[in-house]
């Protein structure tokens, strides 16, 4: 049986931590950016971890 391939585009996006959990960037960040408050943005920067839920899934696309 073949090895499973990475999928680019979900690497390109997700981080796998330590531990095995996924880090993930927020939404939200590119554009119509004058009318979000400094403090939304400013904690939009911050790295989120993904739901369990999302976690299995993420899990097959980034075998490594």
């Amino acid at each position: 049986m073949p090895k499973m391939k990475t999928h680019r585009g979900a690497a390109k996006r997700f981080k796998k931590t330590a531990t095995g959990k996924i880090k993930r960037s927020k939404a939200f960040t590119n554009h119509i950016l004058e009318k979000k408050s400094p403090k939304r943005k400013r904690n939009l920067r911050k790295s989120g971890v993904l739901s369990d839920a999302d976690q299995k899934r993420m899990k097959k696309l980034l075998p490594n």
